[in-house]
């Protein structure tokens, strides 16, 4: 294990106490630990642009926004290729968490994600993904007649 040494001022330090406490930190170290996994796992899926990956776009929309749940609606089926399933859930009258599971290249993953998140009337997108190594297409020796297929595997980075 490495020692990091680092100097804050004290305001950011009691905040960072009180945040600790809040989250049920036994160390500051911990805390410090799982901030610094979060860095590099959001750096690794900004750089995610290549090879294919599996992910989780969620996102708010407002039913009552001009045309959006068309748009939405219609991006979704553009998009069936890399839609491996999709949920709605009612907030309130107005609004509608949304999950949508995808699989596929990473750059056509993200540009779907980029355009449902910024569109106006979609607030919160987040997409998280995975990174995934495809295998060499095969078949099963007892496969029913289907065509050959890929696993995919998280992606060792």
């Amino acid at each position: 294990m490495q020692r990091i040494t680092i100097s804050i001022d004290e305001a950011l330090g009691e905040r960072f106490d009180a945040l600790i406490r809040a989250r049920g930190y036994q160390s500051r170290s911990e805390a410090m630990r799982d901030l610094v996994r979060q860095a590099v796992e959001d750096d690794r899926q900004e750089r995610l642009s290549s090879g294919h990956c599996m992910a989780n776009l969620s996102y708010v929309s407002n039913r009552n926004m001009r045309d959006l749940p068309d748009r939405l609606s219609r991006w979704r089926h553009e998009a069936h290729d890399l839609i491996v399933a999709a949920t709605q859930t009612p907030m309130d009258h107005d609004h509608t968490l949304e999950s949508i599971l995808l699989r596929g290249s990473a750059a056509k993953v993200r540009a779907f994600a980029d355009k449902v998140s910024a569109e106006r009337g979609v607030r919160f997108g987040a997409l998280n993904a995975i990174a995934v190594e495809l295998s060499e297409p095969h078949s099963h020796p007892d496969a029913t007649g289907e065509d050959s297929h890929v696993h995919l595997a998280p992606r060792r980075s």
